[in-house]
């Protein structure tokens, strides 16, 4: 069956969509003895695949990957940048990096540090992106001034943004000083700039915001090596099992509620 070639690159691992994208841009992909386009449809069972002069299969594959990422500043979270920032994939070493297909699992702003998924799992990646999934997410993040109770109590019961409400949220105060409050927030969706569209609407500009936590894996796990800012690891079996026992458990609830 034919299908695009960048998704047939992603799906074998070899690169993300937008790396492929950049791949075939710089003719390094060829089909069939012929340079490839960005959206061409093949058959991989029929067509012959190149990638600088060496053919691949679905068997070149590379294994699955799970990376914990503690993102720096000033640093996308893509794969390319066609501005030349340095991407997230610049921050693991090339053994890792090249060849293995890894994306980012969602984003976290330029501007923003902290937790961040890569992996060349795709099935894993839709269900964690996947809004249906409700994926939780623990940030610490300071704010202009000090926030009144009934400002949290808005921001916990929702805050209109773009026409429409952000779901509840969890809020609390970690602690104050200089003008500025420490707030631990849990999100259950991932719209853009969410955080800060939210304390921008209710008054109490975001100064510094961190994530701590991507569902069940933390950046902070007990016994587990501190990781600073630019570090990573890669997620043994016990977290893999961890983050997918989550996913499981947010599916069996679905259903629970489709049957109810």
């Amino acid at each position: 069956m034919q299908q695009r070639i960048q998704k047939i690159l992603a799906q074998w691992g070899i690169a993300s969509r937008r790396e492929a994208e950049q791949l075939i841009r710089e003719g390094r992909i060829n089909v069939n003895g012929h340079i490839a386009s960005i959206g061409q449809k093949i058959d991989p069972l029929s067509d012959s695949i190149f990638f600088d002069g060496q053919r691949l299969q679905e068997q070149t594959k590379p294994e699955l990957l799970y990376v914990l990422l503690n993102k720096p500043l000033g640093v996308v979270s893509t794969c390319f940048d066609p501005q030349g920032r340095p991407t997230v994939l610049d921050c693991l070493p090339d053994q890792i990096s090249l060849g293995k297909g890894l994306h980012p699992v969602g984003r976290l702003d330029m501007d923003s540090t902290g937790a961040l998924l890569l992996t060349n799992d795709g099935n894993l990646t839709l269900k964690l992106t996947h809004p249906r999934y409700h994926l939780r997410k623990t940030y610490h993040v300071w704010v202009e001034g000090y926030p009144s109770d009934s400002t949290l109590e808005k921001w916990r019961q929702g805050v209109l943004l773009q026409d429409k409400l952000t779901l509840p949220a969890e809020v609390k105060v970690l602690k104050s000083q200089k003008g500025q409050t420490l707030l631990e927030i849990i999100l259950s969706e991932g719209r853009n700039r969410q955080i800060r569209n939210c304390a921008d609407q209710l008054g109490h500009r975001v100064v510094k915001l961190h994530r701590l936590a991507i569902g069940p894996i933390r950046l902070d796990s007990p016994g587990r090596a501190k990781m600073n800012l630019g570090s990573y690891r890669i997620l043994d079996d016990s977290e893999q099992a961890l983050l997918k026992n989550y996913l499981d458990t947010a599916t069996e609830k679905l259903s629970c509620a489709a049957d109810y």
